[in-house]
């Protein structure tokens, strides 16, 4: 242990020269990292750091480090369902009370009110889920419904209709807005005596993909409609857009990426020719009033993980925060009873909210120090060799391996870490087959962020099924690959191309992560 934490003192306070574009967006007072306490991190440092984050140059054996994702705060590796419930392993003892409290709120189940549990009730009147963890189950990814009578939880429909304003300073914004009666998202529970606002529907079609050695992978494609409307009829310019509940871990560490590394990454025009044009999604921070680099949600649609919460706790729940304090949740000015039913804010209790600052700052640390686990398998030959795979084809261009987070003052468990999390945090074009048509900020229809990948071979372990992608159509790892297209179609055919063994190595190789 001495080591790895020598490694994140000595080592992890280093950070990558990004191109002059980059820097200079990043130090802009547009897309700077005014959600962290940083330490400025001195010139001498960058070379150093250049070095680490280099691309491999050998597959014979792991790099240095590669078996600890998150750098110190990497947990031990576990194969039961509670892989992903452990605490950043760095955690200071000062700070372990905190990641408990906020635990219990994550697993609250929450009441509609009124009632007698105050600390508890407030839930709705419209939601989706009664508890953070009824999405996030075990901290894990969500699933579509197995059938028409599958509870529709920890899956839900993004709702918009064209038009709305467009925030200052944001370019290439696409204007939407909520849809005037449904709002942003479908919410398919309700409080006694009111009307859910419909259910999600899901039918499926299979798609036969022939790979070149005969083998014949057959892909489901999803339709999507809402049944039972209990508000009114439907826009007819409707836009809908499935989402699972990711995963949580690692967020903590993805927030602590310097702007700066994601931004040099950026291509917009392909101006290196390589089919590659990630493009940064910027938001509208709640918190700071300015214009931000967007890094949570399919679309990378929140700048910090305590606005993504806050979000969560509103649309998902309908409770009240500091930061969307409406009681009533996302009830629209056409659902009358929902604006009357009761709501559980108390004035002079808890900042008279549902959920007050210090419940959502518990959490918000919570969330951010869900540990990721330790690799597993590292020098197995056939992960080696899927390691190689994954290289030559590409993948690592949009999924980059690596990173190292900021220097903070006030977060130890994220600060100076070497982390392999296996994204860019960039928006990019996936194609015809996995587009929603549903634009939100500046990501178009076709345009998700790149999902990390760490800890995605635990998924049957923690969520009991391997469904993937952010609608969960794909039920392995090698369907979730098939249905890439956009700027990965070229990675995509590769993997159809490859000889069975180096396609078998290159799930072996993501299962290990």
């Amino acid at each position: 242990m001495a080591m790895r934490h020598t490694w994140s003192a000595f080592m992890l306070g280093v950070a990558l020269v990004a191109p002059a574009r980059g820097q200079m967006l990043a130090e802009s007072p547009i897309l700077d990292d005014r959600h962290l306490d940083v330490v400025a991190r001195t010139p001498g440092e960058a070379e150093r750091i250049r070095a680490i984050l280099a691309p491999p140059v050998r597959f014979d054996a792991p790099e240095t480090f590669e078996d600890l994702p998150a750098g110190a705060a990497t947990a031990r590796a576990r194969n039961t369902a509670d892989a992903f419930s452990q605490p950043s392993a760095n955690m200071p003892f000062a700070h372990e009370m905190d990641f408990r409290l906020g635990n219990s709120l994550f697993r609250k189940t929450w009441v509609a009110a009124p009632a007698s549990t105050l600390a508890s009730d407030g839930l709705g009147p419209l939601y989706n889920a009664r508890a953070c963890q009824d999405c996030h189950v075990k901290d894990g990814r969500g699933h579509p419904p197995a059938d028409a009578d599958d509870r529709r939880v920890s899956m839900l429909l993004r709702l918009s209709v064209p038009g709305g304003p467009v925030p200052a300073g944001i370019a290439d914004w696409h204007a939407t807005r909520p849809d005037p009666i449904y709002g942003t998202q479908l919410q398919d529970f309700a409080a006694h005596g009111l009307l859910p606002e419909g259910q999600m529907q899901v039918t499926w079609t299979e798609v036969p993909v022939g790979l070149a050695d005969g083998t014949v992978v057959r892909l489901r494609q999803p339709d999507y409609a809402i049944n039972n409307p209990g508000y009114g009829s439907l826009s007819h310019h409707l836009m809908m857009s499935p989402r699972v509940a990711p995963q949580m871990i690692g967020l903590g560490l993805l927030e602590a990426i310097p702007a700066a590394d994601i931004l040099a990454a950026e291509d917009p025009d392909d101006a290196d020719g390589n089919g590659i044009s990630g493009r940064a999604q910027v938001v509208m921070s709640r918190v700071h009033g300015v214009p931000m680099l967007g890094r949570f949600g399919l679309k990378a649609g929140n700048a910090t993980v305590l606005e993504q919460s806050a979000e969560a706790f509103s649309g998902d729940m309908g409770l009240s925060t500091p930061l969307l304090p409406a009681p009533h949740g996302e009830c629209s000015p056409s659902q009358a009873a929902c604006l009357g039913a009761p709501d559980g804010q108390e004035p002079g209790i808890r900042d008279g909210l549902e959920v007050d600052a210090v419940s959502l700052d518990l959490v918000t640390h919570y969330a951010r120090n869900l540990a990721v686990p330790a690799r597993r398998n590292l020098e197995d030959p056939q992960v080696l060799r899927g390691k190689a795979v994954f290289h030559d084809l590409g993948c690592a261009a949009c999924h980059r391996p690596k990173h190292v987070t900021h220097r903070l003052r006030d977060r130890p468990e994220h600060s100076f870490q070497l982390i392999w999390p296996y994204t860019d945090l960039l928006l990019h074009d996936m194609g015809p087959g996995l587009a929603d048509d549903r634009p939100e900020g500046r990501a178009d229809g076709r345009e998700w962020r790149t999902p990390p990948l760490w800890g995605i071979g635990l998924t049957r372990a923690v969520s009991g099924h391997t469904q993937f992608l952010h609608d969960g159509r794909a039920r392995s790892l090698l369907e979730a690959v098939l249905w890439h297209g956009g700027e990965a179609l070229p990675a995509r055919d590769g993997v159809v191309a490859l000889p069975k063994d180096d396609r078998d190595a290159l799930v072996t190789f993501l299962e290990s992560l």
